[in-house]
């Protein structure tokens, strides 16, 4: 059941049950932003609303009514964009994939392009994107051993997520290829292409 709970002191947390209801309430609040919001954090099933000064009162009503609307099936923005991601398939564990689902390595590389990628949410490093949808067929577990440092542009999955390493940073996740697209950067606004919602389309490059 949703609730809408306060969290420190200029957050309320937003337990929305669910990844699709998460991003359906960011687009609502993000296409008409409450009086005082200064930050909206979509999680897998919570949505981290900051808002310092903000009338804490009228902005719990405005998140109760945003929910109230979804559960009947009303209209809220969406996030139609698409982003098109050209990899590399040379990734140091392409091979060891390939070998835990039983798959040739260009059946690998042909289900992670096929798969309908969309951005979950951002966390671990800033402009690190959880890639919902992956083939189930590619669901491998993570390293045993983290590797100390993995290069930037890193194509990845590890579990049912697919990512895109923004920065170079330590890493445990395995490594399927490359992309020269850059995902993070501060001098661009927005510093990164992926937004919760946003589709990602990958193609062997």
């Amino acid at each position: 059941m949703s609730a809408v709970r306060t969290a420190g002191e200029h957050g309320l947390l937003v337990e929305t049950g669910s990844l699709a209801v998460s991003h359906r309430l960011d687009a609502a609040l993000r296409a008409d932003l409450p009086e005082g919001v200064v930050e909206i954090v979509p999680g897998p099933e919570t949505v981290l609303v900051v808002a310092p000064g903000a009338d804490r009162a009228r902005l719990r009503a405005r998140l109760l009514r945003e929910l109230r609307r979804d559960a009947g099936g009303a209209p809220v923005a969406s996030r139609p964009e698409v982003v098109t991601v050209p990899v590399v398939y040379d990734g140091a564990d392409l091979d060891t994939v390939a070998e835990l689902t039983g798959l040739s390595t260009d059946e690998v590389i042909a289900r992670h392009t096929a798969s309908e990628l969309v951005v979950g949410w951002l966390g671990f490093a800033p402009g690190f994107a959880y890639l919902t949808g992956l083939d189930p067929r590619l669901h491998v577990p993570r390293l045993g051993t983290p590797r100390t440092s993995v290069p930037a542009g890193s194509v990845a999955i590890a579990g049912p997520y697919s990512a895109i390493y923004p920065t170079a940073s330590p890493g445990g996740w395995r490594l399927l290829g490359h992309t020269t697209l850059r995902t993070w950067d501060v001098a661009c606004d927005p510093p990164t292409p992926f937004r919760p919602g946003t589709r990602v389309r990958l193609e062997p490059a």
